[in-house]
């Protein structure tokens, strides 16, 4: 498995990680409503997802369009929350940050020192920017078997999501916009950790 999809396994470990009892209990009481998926937005069991998801030779996601959602859901509703991360040229930056973060994580680094970290970085670009609503599309593999074998436990995902929210600060994130995509990203933890 290439480091690039275990750089990008972590990321996604991070963003789940993020999901913790404060950040629900301070984002409800600025708005709950906004942080209770609809019923069609919740993934599907992993048993039923590995039944209708395939990969190509090339580790690609192959299917339909509501294969690919699984991974990466549009939530138009979100495209305030895309402007307030600036924009794509804002998420490639955030990248930037984060990468260089998880590099200097020694909880991290052995997960994204030896991967394709523009490779990893493009995907979340391309991931967090259909999720909130962008106008891009996701051209990375899913999120189960992106991350199958990478042993990835509560500790690493929570690492990465402290990571994660430590970049977004830096990069001015505004607190609810960065919970509004935490929010959409937590239900992939079924997919990523497998220990």
């Amino acid at each position: 498995m290439s480091n690039s999809i275990k750089l990008l396994s972590l990321i996604s470990l991070l963003f789940l990680a993020g999901q913790t009892p404060a950040i629900y209990a301070q984002e409800a009481a600025v708005e709950q409503a906004d942080e209770i998926p609809a019923e069609d937005e919740i993934p599907a069991d992993e048993e039923e997802q590995e039944e209708t998801e395939a990969t190509d030779t090339a580790g690609n996601m192959a299917g339909s369009a509501a294969d690919m959602s699984k991974t990466a859901p549009a939530y138009p509703e979100l495209l305030p929350v895309f402007k307030q991360f600036g924009e794509q040229a804002g998420l490639v930056k955030l990248m930037d940050v984060f990468m260089e973060k998880l590099l200097a994580d020694q909880r991290m680094r052995p997960f994204f020192e030896n991967s394709d970290q523009a490779r990893v970085k493009k995907h979340l670009v391309e991931q967090f920017c259909v999720i909130l609503g962008g106008p891009c599309t996701y051209s990375g593999r899913d999120m189960k078997s992106s991350h199958a074998a990478l042993g990835i436990d509560r500790a690493h995902f929570n690492a990465l999501v402290e990571d994660l929210q430590w970049a977004m600060d830096k990069q001015g994130i505004p607190f609810r916009a960065q919970n509004k995509l935490l929010a959409k990203l937590a239900p992939m933890h079924r997919q990523i950790e497998t220990k």
